[in-house]
């Protein structure tokens, strides 16, 4: 060969090699989008009950898990064992972090905190009072159980706009998780606003939420099951559905 000449690939080997990238380059992306495609579920569990629960008294973010309560997060534990869940996301609330921390005693996972998934910020007048008190009780009757305008405050509480916005970031949030089963450790009012807000979207209303969260009771230690699916991203509740609502795990 005379220096200076530059070699020839054959033309049929140059076909077989592109043609074989670029079955490697369609593989690839088949199993990206297969990987990306599949459901994914996320079981909803309220905390376990409180010492301020268990007295009946309206708390804010503070508050311990009572030995109940620390039981009840242990039959959660011990119920999520059988499901192959890969991480937990909790509440940044010390009952929730608890509650967490037990549950994941028996599951051994990564554990995440985020304030998005906290409970609804209560009204400072009520906070630390008795349930049965009639301040109270008048309070959170015209916040929780009358109809009222979306936009309606009573005083320095977190609104129905301000729910419905944060239950939207979760559902973000959780539409770009890639773990296939992940548990989410929450609250009371939070969870059913998160509820609420996948079946209905931007229809849910003020007037809806109160109906809906005086018929549906959310349980001390109740699970919660729902699934989304990337495919119906385009349905009415954009992919998600609820597989099961406030399962209680048995001694």
């Amino acid at each position: 060969m005379k220096a200076g000449m530059l070699t020839s690939v054959p033309l049929g080997y140059t076909k077989r090699t592109m043609s074989l990238i670029s079955i490697g380059i369609l593989i690839l992306v088949t199993i990206s989008v297969v990987f990306l495609a599949r459901p994914r579920r996320f079981y909803l569990i309220r905390h376990g009950e409180t010492i301020l629960n268990s007295q009946h008294i309206r708390q804010g973010e503070e508050g311990a898990l009572s030995k109940k309560g620390q039981h009840q997060a242990d039959m959660v534990g011990h119920y999520l064992e059988r499901f192959h869940i890969k991480k937990i996301i909790s509440s940044t609330y010390p009952r929730a972090e608890e509650t967490a921390a037990i549950i994941n005693a028996h599951i051994k996972v990564p554990i995440a905190y985020s304030s998005l998934f906290a409970e609804r910020r209560n009204p400072s007048e009520i906070i630390g009072k008795r349930t049965d008190d009639p301040e109270v009780i008048r309070i959170v009757d015209k916040i929780d159980y009358a109809y009222h305008k979306d936009e309606y405050r009573f005083s320095d509480e977190e609104t129905f706009i301000d729910l419905k916005k944060r239950a939207k970031k979760c559902l973000g949030l959780l539409m770009r998780h890639r773990k296939l089963e992940t548990a989410i450790v929450t609250h009371h009012l939070f969870l059913k606003m998160l509820v609420a807000y996948m079946l209905y979207r931007e229809q849910l209303h003020a007037a809806d939420f109160v109906k809906l969260a005086f018929f549906n009771v959310s349980d001390n230690a109740g699970i919660t099951v729902c699934e989304f699916h990337p495919w119906k991203l385009f349905s009415k509740t954009r992919g998600w559905e609820i597989v099961s609502y406030n399962e209680q795990p048995e001694d």
